[in-house]
């Protein structure tokens, strides 16, 4: 292409974007099933089709149609067919069964509420597992309604009475299947031993308790079940060794402060005391980075070695997710092996190669491959895209916190103009998360409209080790904020940001600091705030994870410390707010409910604050990121309307309306490279 013709990103884009959801080696490493998901703009309606991809010859084809949700391919253990799920008939997944060879798939269930996590097939190919829902209706929320659970309603599932998952057996020919848990939690990743006498299982959401960590059980063929990590601790992540003997999983002990890293270990099949792999490494096991791709891959894949020697898992190291190889055995011993600016995922090996999805700052996830010989990239899902457009500059950021700590960030730098740039803070949530070097349309966005982006992986950031994630315990709004505003300090200094042009948004943990941050100070011109938290006290009783989550961060509970609630609620320092601020709130957020929002909006009503707020219908907790296409557009448009209007003067066109010709930045005369 004509470097002339080069431009920036627009909020459209989006919808132009391809994002690979799931992939995984065929059972003799010659081919891979994987899923790509796209967005049909004109409908506003998201699918995903499934590729094969030939090791041999690099050629890739589309499997099947993509007019639904196909995703999650999984190979029968002889490679002749593929198992998926599939939105096809009423827009709930089931199980689908197609020969690799060719043909129609048909259907293997019809579970009335849907097919939750699978299909996992048995190591004999003859059955499949996978969690549904129980086979009647939930509750008729028009109706009055008793609840008795502790948690009795969850983000993005719903009120959990008759909606809980259990674990399913049915034959790979088809029938009935076959229920093997009954206990009321919400139980998923089903995974076979390697001898097909067990399926070992996550469960979560009790009844009886407002555990959210999840325990690691198996259950028989006839539907024992035996309790492997519970009162000890938690496992995020589990898998088999090849000889059935044990597990390895991703988790920790119980007694560890909220946020501490997570580590690798291992227990025997019979239970006992589990052995940690990764004592000695400071780095978050299982770790990933924030970004805002349409992507489910919140559970970590553990990779186990043929000899059952080593065990191959995702380490967040500060804004970079290599992948390590953990020895099982004998002395700990760990190592990268899969290394570099960007953040790496596993998901599976055969005949001695490791596949692994890659995203980085200008490009989302693309498929690898890695052998002895060396690594090699498979998909180019997005290069006619990525060819079109002036993606921005990067640049790395290391400065000293208040008190001395170095805090790692980046500055994303726009194609168009010069510095000093109209500079948007933009704030990861968690807040034992982090950012770095991974995909964020929301970034590239904001870049293409003309502004630097800055983003810091502050105090309770994870990869950084355990003192930094738990310092904010008990005192919210105090290093964290300083070390937001130590970066703003830092880039402003440097000539890059612009200090009379200055927003600040994030959502969740990032809409709560965003909060804070007009209650402290007038330096931000606007700010963006989504589904943030802003009153510790009432979070505690309205939040889905509210009775666990909440007095973990405070130190408390809301009557023995109201202090440290008053203090580190946002809502404290509402009235002092002259930024002018754009809530936005899902109105099926269960985490941080509309309500936080609420309270923050009428506050600064009353105190004569410019201020508004976005309701999302039916939206959870995530939902501008994996919701509706519509959602997600509506998001981004009143996010760069926000900040056009009260950092640069431009007026939008109209609610949620946008002109891809009048966006500031969108004509770029030279690409930067």
């Amino acid at each position: 292409m004509n470097e002339r013709e080069a431009r920036a990103v627009k909020p459209a884009d989006l919808f132009r974007l391809r994002f690979l959801q799931d992939a995984q080696l065929s059972p003799d490493g010659k081919t891979i099933a994987y899923s790509v998901s796209h967005v049909d703009a004109d409908k506003e309606e998201e699918y995903a089709a499934i590729w094969l991809l030939s090791l041999e010859t690099g050629e890739s084809r589309q499997f099947t149609t993509g007019l639904a949700r196909d995703t999650n391919p999984q190979w029968s253990p002889d490679g002749q067919q593929l198992a998926f799920l599939s939105t096809r008939a009423d827009k709930k997944p089931q199980i689908y069964l197609i020969p690799v060879s060719g043909g129609e798939a048909r259907a293997l269930t019809a579970m009335k509420q849907g097919v939750g996590s699978g299909p996992a097939w048995s190591p004999d190919g003859q059955q499949i597992a996978f969690t549904a829902g129980p086979e009647r209706d939930p509750p008729d929320l028009s109706k009055p309604y008793r609840v008795r659970r502790h948690i009795y309603r969850f983000d993005a599932v719903g009120y959990l009475d008759n909606v809980v998952q259990d674990i399913y057996v049915i034959p790979a020919t088809g029938g009935e299947p076959k229920q093997l848990t009954r206990d009321d939690c919400q139980n998923g990743m089903p995974v076979w031993s390697p001898d097909g006498q067990e399926i070992l299982f996550t469960a979560t959401m009790f009844p009886d308790s407002h555990r959210i960590y999840p325990a690691l059980k198996v259950v028989s063929l006839s539907g024992e079940v035996r309790d492997l990590v519970t009162d000890w601790g938690y496992a995020i992540s589990a898998t088999w060794t090849p000889d059935s003997q044990r597990v390895v999983f991703i988790g920790g002990p119980f007694g560890r402060p909220i946020g501490a890293q997570n580590d690798l270990w291992v227990i025997d099949r019979a239970g006992g005391d589990p052995i940690c792999r990764t004592a000695a490494l400071s780095f978050q096991v299982g770790g990933g980075l924030q970004a805002d791709m349409p992507v489910n891959r919140a559970i970590p894949n553990i990779l186990v070695s043929e000899d059952g020697q080593t065990a191959y898992v995702q380490v967040q190291e500060g804004g970079t997710v290599p992948i390590y190889c953990v020895a099982l055995n004998g002395s700990e011993y760990w190592a990268s092996v899969v290394t570099g600016e960007r953040s790496c995922i596993p998901l599976d090996m055969a005949d001695k190669h490791l596949l692994f999805a890659v995203s980085t700052h200008d490009n989302p996830l693309e498929l690898f491959i890695a052998a002895q010989a060396g690594e090699r990239q498979l998909t180019h899902l997005n290069a006619d895209l990525l060819a079109e457009l002036a993606l921005p500059r990067v640049e790395h950021l290391s400065f000293a916190g208040s008190d001395g700590v170095r805090v790692e960030g980046w500055i994303m730098k726009p194609c168009l103009g010069q510095a000093p740039y109209p500079t948007i803070l933009y704030i990861h949530g968690g807040p034992h998360s982090g950012f770095g070097h991974i995909f964020s349309f929301d970034f590239q966005m904001l870049a293409g409209a003309g502004y630097a982006v800055l983003f810091i992986n502050q105090r309770g950031s994870t990869g950084y080790g355990d003192g930094f994630s738990t310092r904010i315990i008990g005192d919210w709004g105090n290093l964290d904020y300083q070390d937001l505003m130590a970066g703003v300090d830092f880039v402003i200094e440097k000539g890059i940001a612009d200090p009379d042009l200055l927003g600040c948004c994030g959502l969740s943990g990032g809409g709560n600091l965003t909060c804070w941050i007009v209650g402290q100070t007038d330096r931000f011109k606007a700010a963006v705030p989504e589904n943030p938290v802003t009153n510790w006290v009432s979070m505690y009783g309205a939040s889905d994870i509210g009775p666990w989550f909440v007095p973990a961060e405070m130190g408390g509970l809301p009557h023995e410390i109201p202090e440290v609630y008053r203090r580190c609620s946002p809502i404290t320092y509402a009235h002092r707010c002259t930024t002018p601020t754009l809530l936005v709130q899902g109105e099926h957020d269960y985490r941080c409910p509309a309500e936080q929002s609420e309270q923050f909006y009428a506050v600064l009503k009353a105190s004569g604050c410019m201020v508004e707020m976005l309701r999302l219908p039916a939206s959870s907790h995530a939902g501008s990121i994996r919701g509706t296409p519509l959602l997600r557009r509506v998001q981004n448009d009143a996010l760069l309307d926000w900040m056009n209007r009260y950092l640069l003067g431009i007026e939008p066109k109209g609610d949620n309306e946008h002109s891809d010709d009048k966006e500031p930045g969108s004509k770029v005369r030279q690409p930067w490279w």
